[in-house]
């Protein structure tokens, strides 16, 4: 499940957020009233932070920790924090039973 949410998320680009303040984040100055757009689908091809980025790995996630509700930065297809989506439990409950209905073929 996390593998394909890494490469197909629900939405490819997060709702925007705009700065309450001006900040430097990686040495770029996000100025006060910025609009910040988060490109999900972006993320999850990111070779700098996947192996094989372009690749359906669904084992890369066995004994990992990487979280799909927002706490782990590199996985993000629901969001994160208070404006996460609040969605994720039916769509994680719903994917839950195609997998399993389709185990059973």
């Amino acid at each position: 499940m996390k593998e394909t949410l890494r490469l197909h998320p629900p939405v490819p680009v997060l709702v925007p957020r705009e700065s309450m303040k001006a900040v430097t984040i990686e040495g770029y100055d996000i100025p006060v009233k910025t609009r910040i757009f988060v490109n999900v689908w972006a993320i999850g091809r990111d070779p700098e932070l996947w192996e094989e980025a372009e690749a359906f790995v669904p084992e890369r996630f066995l004994g990992s920790e990487v979280d799909y509700k927002g706490q782990d930065f590199e996985l993000l297809p629901f969001g994160a924090g208070r404006r996460g989506c609040p969605g994720l439990a039916f769509g994680i409950a719903n994917g839950d039973c195609i997998s399993s209905d389709a185990s059973q073929l």
